[in-house]
């Protein structure tokens, strides 16, 4: 089945996630969330491509920058962006750039790094 909808899943590199945040996860757990259900999307027909910030001083520009390249029809904000207090305005300026720079795209979210595949399917 070919779906040929263009998926961005942003969230944070694994490298540089506080784990205290989130007793239990590890980077290589995360890295394998990701990466897991980016995969998974591809094999259902979508393209999708990870987006991973680094910090909150750069992460805007790095989205920009992604969203620029290709018209996406979906953007997944993942749920360390969206959750953490800490986080608010970061989640704020990620959901505005994505207004701004893919109008047309459709926002979700999910409740965590296993769960992005059903929140790409609530939407497109």
């Amino acid at each position: 089945m070919t779906l040929n909808k263009k998926v961005l899943l942003v969230g944070w590199n694994p490298d540089v996630v506080d784990y205290e945040k989130w007793p239990g996860l590890t980077p290589e757990k995360l890295r394998a969330g990701l990466e897991g259900d980016r995969d998974k999307l591809n094999y259902l027909g979508y393209e999708a491509n990870l987006g991973l910030i680094d910090s909150t001083d750069t992460a805007q520009a790095a989205i920009k920058e992604l969203l620029s390249k290709q018209t996406y029809d979906c953007v997944l904000i993942g749920a360390g962006v969206r959750t953490v207090d800490d986080y608010l305005l970061l989640f704020e300026t990620l959901i505005n750039t994505v207004h701004e720079h893919a109008q047309t795209a459709k926002i979700c979210f999910n409740t965590g790094p296993f769960d992005s595949v059903d929140a790409v399917q609530r939407w497109i």
